[in-house]
């Protein structure tokens, strides 16, 4: 049997975030190929993390700088090693390489950092503008190098973004044959299931708290959005939810102004379905939003924005999109006009639901993209030595970039033996 290495940078929690839900796909994918999966991760544990071993995947707790990693992995001497984030294979890819160096290595980037954290840097400076367009001054980063030297040193890099996918080939010039573009895969809900327009109420909003792109939109909506609603709806209720609501967060809540901090919900599908509209107003972030993906699968329509329906759909070559499940503005003021009018125009809200189906169906299929990674791996594991010849510059940041983390990471070992 084919083994499967994770190095998790977090133990995935489904309910709590769209990186979480994206892992168990991945997972569920290589299982259904015939790999025995071994999640492993330094992260403490977590109560919403998911039981992996009633997904037959074994769970292993692993130390940052320490040898026992080493024993760890020459024992188990996997196949594929799937580094979850360019900071794990920062940390482990040298030892994967010196015990197993002939483990496929496949970088899982779940966003693109640096773009994220570059747009969040721009968001800053202008607290009422939608970041899109990223200056060199913030895209080169240190945390650029970082993360586009991982991409280089593995034989192949997984992006959840077709326009994150194309960034890279533009920006950095990383070559597209040692990258695959693999979104969330999904199963199409049934029309038939979704919930009416009249038997939904309130406006929600979701996202985990602990990720800034969510925090900046709560407070966008409490700040510039949700007031110009209630003008025109002072009876609407916007209900927000998501994991690890801090104070700052429960401190906003305010039931005169309709604006209720729910925080934690345990059936987030349930809540969905029930509600009538999904805002988003992102104003920075990067990869795909899950959020509207579990909204559509709910036949529920959004409001966001660029960077919220960044990557989600395939325009045709007249710009037009005849899949949206969505309405997209920049400009609050007409982010909350249509807001109001999906609310109230069932002639329009229905517009949204009908596509929902068809959106999933042609986008996010499990079958079809589960079917692309596999063959991917399948023909780079049938010539590895050749595709990493051809990956020059793949092989000089190993030489280089490893050597260095590697002495790092031993000089911390031994002081910490010392100590």
């Amino acid at each position: 049997m084919k083994k499967l290495l994770v190095i998790g940078y977090v133990w995935p929690e489904p309910n709590s975030s769209a990186a979480g839900s994206r892992m168990l796909q991945l997972l569920d994918c290589f299982q259904k190929d015939g790999y025995q999966i071994t999640y492993a991760s330094p992260a403490q544990g977590s109560d919403h993390a998911v039981n992996l071993p009633d997904l037959n995947i074994a769970p292993v707790n692993i130390e940052i700088n320490n040898e026992s990693f080493d024993v760890f992995i020459s024992e188990l001497q996997p196949n594929a090693v799937l580094f979850d984030r360019y900071m794990m294979e920062e940390q482990f890819a040298w030892r994967v390489e010196k015990h197993c160096p002939d483990a496929l290595r496949i970088l899982d980037t779940e966003d693109l950092h640096c773009l994220r954290f570059a747009r969040q840097k721009m968001a800053k400076a202008n607290p009422i503008a939608v970041i899109n367009e990223v200056d060199n001054q913030h895209l080169y980063s240190d945390q650029a190098k970082r993360e586009i030297a991982a991409i280089f040193r593995c034989d192949l890099t997984i992006m959840i973004s077709e326009f994150e996918m194309a960034f890279l080939q533009e920006r950095f010039s990383v070559p597209k044959n040692i990258l695959t573009y693999i979104p969330f895969m999904l199963d199409p809900p049934k029309q038939s299931g979704f919930k009416r327009f009249d038997e939904r109420a309130h406006f929600v909003s979701i996202g985990n708290f602990r990720h800034e792109p969510n925090w900046d939109a709560v407070l966008c909506l409490k700040q510039h959005i949700w007031p110009l609603i209630r003008k025109k709806l002072p009876k609407a209720q916007l209900h927000i939810y998501g994991a690890y609501p801090p104070k700052k967060a429960s401190q906003l809540h305010n039931e005169k102004q309709g604006f209720l901090v729910k925080g934690w919900v345990e059936d987030a599908q349930e809540m969905l379905n029930n509600a009538r509209v999904l805002l988003a107003p992102l104003r920075f972030g990067a990869g795909l939003k899950g959020k509207f993906l579990d909204a559509a699968q709910c036949g529920l329509p959004s409001v966001t924005t660029s960077i919220g329906s960044e990557g989600l759909f395939e325009q045709d070559p007249a710009g037009n999109n005849n899949l949206a499940t969505l309405c997209s503005h920049d400009d609050f003021t007409d982010l909350s006009d249509s807001a109001v009018k999906l609310y109230e125009d069932d002639f329009f809200w229905n517009s949204l639901q009908q596509n929902c189906q068809a959106f999933i169906e042609q986008r996010f299929d499990r079958v079809t993209h589960m079917n692309r990674l596999l063959k991917q791996i399948s023909d780079i594991e049938l010539d590895l030595i050749q595709n990493r010849l051809n990956n020059f510059t793949g092989s000089m940041l190993r030489h280089h970039s490893m050597k260095s983390t590697q002495y790092m990471a031993q000089w911390i070992e031994a002081k910490n033996k010392l100590v």
